[in-house]
């Protein structure tokens, strides 16, 4: 047991029942889960109204905790931090960085957040980025989900300077994204993240259309226009 509550944010993903399943394991307790909720912003926000306390753990339903993990040796966030973020393995290209890891996150914050495209860096407040790796990003559990998550992450990396990234680490990724090999469906991360770089190009002088990236059914019908119907579950 922790002196956190923790929930389970999950939209679609076929393996989030069993990764609930896990999670409530290791973090001990009982995980909380909001399911299926469409608006990613909206889903955030609602997380905050499921727990008891201030701050507590999220985890995305593609999150595999790693069983070694240590909730009870999680120190509480410092006056001024709205979230830490807990490194995940990515399986497809190899990198390891806070994309899809556990986070630690202050209910306050999320009711104050603000309108970014990537929903969690409108936080008011610090974002900690700790060193620990907390388990594997399973992003990866279909052709649609795999490529998704390199069309999302790639989409947001070609404006990484407007996440306080600098050009040649946001370069970077998106090199180990678009180069993705490994993994089940590496070849559909790697699609995605083609895709995903080629709509920021398109998108670049309207920048209020990159909120469809929080837009799961508009994500699906992008996908299916361009690889048809047969490829989204393989």
């Amino acid at each position: 047991m922790t002196g956190f509550d923790a929930v389970q944010l999950s939209y679609d993903e076929p393996l989030a029942g069993s990764l609930h399943s896990r999670l409530t394991r290791v973090l001990g307790g009982s995980v909380k889960r909001l399911h299926g909720v469409r608006g990613m912003r909206r889903a955030y926000r609602l997380t905050a109204e499921l727990v008891d306390t201030e701050t507590f753990f999220l985890a995305d339903g593609d999150f595999a905790i790693d069983p070694e993990f240590s909730a009870a040796a999680v120190e509480p966030l410092a006056d001024g931090v709205a979230m830490r973020v807990w490194q995940a393995v990515n399986p497809v290209n190899g990198l390891t960085y806070g994309y899809g890891g556990l986070k630690l996150i202050r209910r306050s914050a999320l009711r104050e957040m603000g309108q970014a495209v990537d929903v969690l860096a409108a936080l008011p407040g610090r974002v900690e980025f700790c060193r620990q790796t907390a388990g594997i990003t399973r992003f990866n559990q279909s052709p649609f989900h795999a490529w998704k998550a390199g069309f999302r992450e790639c989409a947001m990396l070609a404006r990484g300077s407007e996440y306080g990234m600098t050009d040649a680490s946001a370069q970077e990724r998106i090199d180990a994204w678009t180069s993705s090999r490994d993994g089940e469906y590496g070849t559909y991360a790697a699609a995605g993240a083609r895709d995903g770089l080629d709509f920021a190009k398109t998108v670049a002088s309207s920048p209020p259309r990159f909120e469809v990236l929080n837009d799961p059914p508009w994500l699906h019908r992008h996908f299916t226009t361009l690889y048809g119907e047969q490829a989204v579950t393989g």
